[in-house]
């Protein structure tokens, strides 16, 4: 197997074959299948009415449309989901002998998937902050939402326009762009159902931001002692020495058994980071080979809980970035045992990607504040590990783009599962958010449509 699998491969779920897709429908799922694909309803319902205020209708149109081919037969055979809005909880039941999966929302965290049969139940707070979009903030852009006024020039409207065609890739289905030059919105669009305060998932970029808050954590990318190094490992552990390094650059060596890791237990089905990603072993030397894998950031963001300490950690993600960018449609949701799933589990808007983006294009400095430590951009964004054998590099955490994909040296980008974008080019003060909902096998071409806002905004 190559130790390295292409772009595509990492963003979205593998087209299924005829021949596969027929087997699928003819094989009657297992009863962990129907668990994971309840489990997949039950977390995209929740986080989509608590988060972003979205009718169940919708996310069934939108995020429950063109799944995981595996789970996708499954979800017409499941019953409706069971929303309850007093204690922001949703169930859905897949078999008669187990209880129903369950994914409960809080203020702040979002959506947790609990574990089958948990009786933990959700508890009713009257006087806690109320789920769905905020309103838009009075403060001016980019703190705020006022003074978004775009004008874009023709052929960038146009540009703009065919995102939401069938220009960049057959079937892919844009729901959001906001692109800003020197900081400022100068186009913004979005499909019906969305706006600029409808969330939806980031899929993986959410590593990106992982990345980040690796740096605002302050944490030594050189140490091993916060992955390994605690209770039920020792020094004799061969896997003691993966570094932080290591993990944000997707060079640790572990095994993975399918393309990208797939962490569909700990996404869907109630199980624990710290159950399920420390337990891989290795099959590469640490630092020796690129292998993309959601595994390794969720080891890198348990190296983060252990390095901040309980209390510091519990609201992190909040304190330390979406508050002091103004991003406050963005929540970071975490398993039930309160470890962040910062490999995808975080829920965004395209303007608050875009403040993420041009955070990143001022190399960590907001409102003339240092955040990020002095160098920490360039060290995101320094091919210096093990590197794709195809298609852009790859720094730590953000892919690199450059002449080689038609776009100008230095670009780089945020990318995610269905078609979620953050590209930044530094060279022309761009920022291009896409957000997407793509169906399985569609594929929305980042590269020519940032090459053509590049063309419309000369």
């Amino acid at each position: 197997m190559k130790s390295a699998i292409s772009l595509a491969l990492l963003l979205v779920p593998l087209p299924m074959g005829p021949a596969t897709a027929q087997q699928v429908a003819s094989t009657p799922p297992t009863t962990y299948q129907r668990a994971i694909a309840a489990g997949y309803k039950a977390a995209m319902i929740c986080s989509g009415v608590f988060n972003a205020g979205r009718t169940p209708a919708q996310i069934e149109a939108d995020e429950l449309a063109g799944i995981y081919p595996d789970y996708a037969p499954i979800l017409p055979t499941l019953p409706p989901a069971a929303i309850d809005r007093t204690t922001h909880s949703v169930t859905v039941a897949f078999d008669d002998k187990l209880p129903p999966r369950q994914s409960d929302w809080r203020p702040g965290t979002g959506c947790t998937t609990m574990p089958i049969g948990s009786r933990v139940r959700p508890l009713f707070h009257p006087h806690a902050p109320q789920p769905g979009p905020a309103a838009a903030d009075p403060r001016p852009w980019p703190l705020g939402d006022a003074g978004i006024a775009p004008r874009p020039s023709p052929a960038l409207a146009s540009t703009v326009a065919n995102a939401f065609d069938d220009d960049y890739g057959e079937g892919a289905k844009t729901v959001g762009v906001v692109i800003l030059r020197d900081g400022h919105v100068v186009a913004e669009r979005y499909s019906e159902g969305f706006g600029p305060f409808v969330a939806n998932r980031t899929w993986s970029v959410a590593k990106s931001i992982a990345g980040t808050l690796v740096g605002l954590a302050g944490m030594n990318t050189t140490s091993t002692a916060g992955i390994y190094g605690m209770p039920g490992f020792d020094s004799s552990d061969p896997r003691s020495g993966i570094s932080v390094d290591h993990l944000l650059r997707m060079a640790s060596g572990l095994h993975s058994d399918t393309a990208g890791n797939r962490t569909d237990a700990i996404y869907f089905g109630g199980t624990a980071v710290d159950e399920q990603a420390m337990s891989w072993p290795l099959e590469a030397a640490p630092g020796a080979r690129f292998r993309y894998a959601n595994n390794d950031i969720l080891l890198a963001m348990r190296a983060v809980r252990r390095s901040l300490g309980e209390e510091r950690h519990t609201f992190f993600p909040k304190a330390s970035l979406f508050l002091p960018l103004g991003m406050a449609n963005t929540i970071a949701e975490r398993d039930w045992h309160g470890n962040y799933i910062l490999s995808s589990q975080v829920w965004s808007t395209a303007r608050d990607l875009a403040r993420l983006g041009q955070f990143w294009l001022q190399d960590g400095v907001w409102e003339g504040k240092r955040l990020l430590p002095a160098g920490w951009m360039a060290y995101m964004t320094a091919p210096s590990g093990p590197q794709p054998e195809s298609g852009p590099g790859y720094g730590a955490t953000l892919w690199l783009f450059g002449p080689k994909q038609g776009l100008p040296a230095g670009s780089y980008a945020a990318q995610g599962n269905r078609g979620q974008y953050v590209m930044v080019i530094p060279s022309r003060r761009l920022v291009i958010v896409r957000r997407g909902e793509d169906p399985g096998p569609a594929r929305f071409d980042i590269a020519r449509f940032a090459a053509d806002v590049v063309a419309a905004t000369q």
